[in-house]
């Protein structure tokens, strides 16, 4: 009678991850309004690509009460009289200018359909603006469900964030509301009762004193930006700033943050910034946004990748909220949100996905480059350590990839399972500097732009010079992992793949106890390890701590 072993099958439900927050609601089935959001092929979409957007907004805190327009420039793409846009059926579209006079509209879901007098030609630049007011949806708990957020800060003075990832930007504002299409460049102004500042994304051009109580603030993004990143903080924001010297040269440094939490700000983010920032240029290349600065924002949420304005609300500690999601220890040596968020200005804003499908783009590396901080502060063992105790968030419930078209992302697995995918592709590649090329090249021949995730896959295919596809399809694309099996037949060892992926293959690192390790090419077929022969149960070692896979030995 066979006696099976299982060995690292880590399926131990942790802490959920943190940033999984609004992407990852259920939703069994998907409605006409999925397909307007989530749709990239439409003409009505697809016609015009952005270039430019003057959002300008008034923000009533008392009332939450938001009210303005978006002026959106564009260039067409093809010869069309008809687009859309999105805003939220809550918020009331007041008129549509064209070249100075209305245009009719129509609404369906949260979509708006706009209609041309005449046909706009294709090559040609243009452009239209959009008025609207509204209350905004109110975020229950931000940032795990989208809306804005309303409350006060120590002294009671008005405090407002906006945190709209997956659930859409157009739950605040007009806009293409999808990340195949990156607006190139935005002016943000935001007007507040005068006394509380806005803080929002890129650089800060001017503040103006306006009649009626009230204070406008623009903010000049110089880069393409998508539009869940696009932010409002509106509070008795505090400033101090510094600077880094980085891969492109003085990057500025600039933290807004409230009064009573001046001091705290100055110790934490002296700790974690630098040192992140060293991190991510070493394994990432240049931070991507040096025209539009590096800041952090205090929040009155957890924290978002908001880019060149990062959401910060990790209360001024290490870890996540104090705990270590690896229970490993060296979680708890940082802060996560500040690592974690500021991660995100490489893989989810420099590198976009086009459809949220894909988000394993943004998440994976993202956590992956937890792992590679603490590697670069305390070592790789540390760092591999580091990765070891993220499976005990793993859940192995459903694919990663997602739907596409319908505006869904896959399981939050996309996290922790994604950075143990990616830290067991470079064991594969088994050459630590190649590994550093790959991602760095990565940034750059990625850089500023909206990909599918099989261009990512692509590349990494290319530029390793091995075809990794089969591994990216078992662990995006199936929710249980490859199983090694081993067998012993008269003094011989032999292995072989069970997997959902057909033909799969993987190298795999073995050896016999006390011995070295050797990567060993396995298929789905048994064939003989030479390199074990004579192996036992007792004496086989699989590399299960590198390894994101299940064991059977016979």
């Amino acid at each position: 009678m066979k006696d099976n072993l299982f060995l690292a099958l880590l399926l131990l439900l942790g802490l959920a991850h943190p940033a999984a927050a609004q992407l990852l609601q259920p939703n069994p089935a998907f409605s006409r309004a999925d397909s307007l959001r989530g749709s990239l092929t439409s003409p009505l979409r697809t016609s015009y690509d952005l270039n430019y957007y003057h959002l300008d907004v008034k923000l009533d805190p008392a009332k939450r009460f938001i009210s303005g327009s978006n002026l959106f420039r564009f260039t067409a793409t093809q010869d069309f009289t008809q687009l859309q846009f999105d805003l939220f059926a809550n918020l009331q579209v007041e008129k549509v200018l064209y070249k100075g006079r209305e245009v009719p509209f129509t609404r369906e879901a949260n979509a708006v359909f706009v209609t041309f007098p005449k046909a706009i030609l294709k090559g040609s630049r243009d452009e239209f603006t959009v008025h609207y007011s509204g209350n905004p949806i109110v975020a229950k708990k931000a940032p795990w469900d989208g809306g804005m957020v309303f409350t006060k800060d120590a002294s009671g003075k008005p405090w407002v964030a906006t945190a709209c990832q997956g659930t859409g930007a157009s739950i605040w504002w007009p806009t293409k509301d999808q990340q195949a299409d990156e607006v190139d460049s935005m002016l943000i102004s935001v007007s507040v009762p005068t006394g509380l500042k806005n803080i929002s994304n890129g650089r800060l051009r001017k503040v103006t004193r306006l009649k009626g109580g009230y204070t406008r603030f623009d903010w000049a993004v110089r880069n393409p930006i998508n539009n869940y990143d696009v932010a409002l903080n509106v509070g008795d924001y505090q400033h101090f700033s510094d600077s880094y010297a980085g891969e492109k040269g003085p990057l500025t440094l600039d933290y807004w943050v409230l009064p009573e939490n001046l001091a705290k700000a100055k110790t934490q983010f002296a700790a974690n910034v630098k040192p992140m920032l060293k991190s991510m240029e070493y394994w990432f290349g240049p931070y991507p946004w040096y025209q539009d600065g590096y800041k952090l924002v205090d929040a009155p949420h957890l924290g978002m990748e908001h880019q060149s304005a990062v959401a910060y609300g990790n209360k001024y500690q290490n870890g996540y909220l104090g705990r270590d999601r690896s229970n490993t220890g060296w979680g708890a040596k940082w802060d996560f949100i500040v690592i974690h968020e500021s991660g995100h200005e490489w893989f989810g804003n420099n590198i976009t996905t086009k459809d949220i499908a894909d988000m394993w783009v943004h998440e994976a590396f993202t956590t992956y480059s937890e792992a590679l901080f603490v590697e670069s502060q305390f070592g790789k063992p540390a760092g591999q350590e580091y990765i070891h105790g993220q499976r005990r968030n793993i859940q192995n419930d459903a694919p990663i990839i997602g739907p596409y078209g319908v505006n869904k992302e896959g399981s939050s697995d996309m996290y922790d399972k994604g950075s143990n995918m990616l830290n067991m592709l470079r064991t594969v590649i088994n050459d630590d500097a190649k590994w550093r090329e790959l991602l760095r090249g990565l940034s750059s021949t990625f850089y500023h732009q909206t990909v599918t995730g099989q261009q990512v896959i692509d590349y990494f295919n290319r530029e390793s010079g091995q075809d990794l596809t089969k591994i990216f399809d078992q662990y995006l694309r199936h929710r249980s992992l490859p199983t090694l099996e081993v067998r012993f037949e008269e003094g011989k060892t032999l292995a072989r793949w069970v997997s959902e992926v057909p033909d799969f293959n993987m190298p795999v690192r073995m050896r016999l106890k006390g011995g070295d390790y050797q990567l060993i090419p396995l298929t789905t077929k048994f064939a003989v390890v030479k390199e074990l022969a004579g192996a036992t149960r007792e004496t086989l070692e699989v590399d299960t701590f590198n390894y994101y896979i299940g064991v059977l030995v016979e």
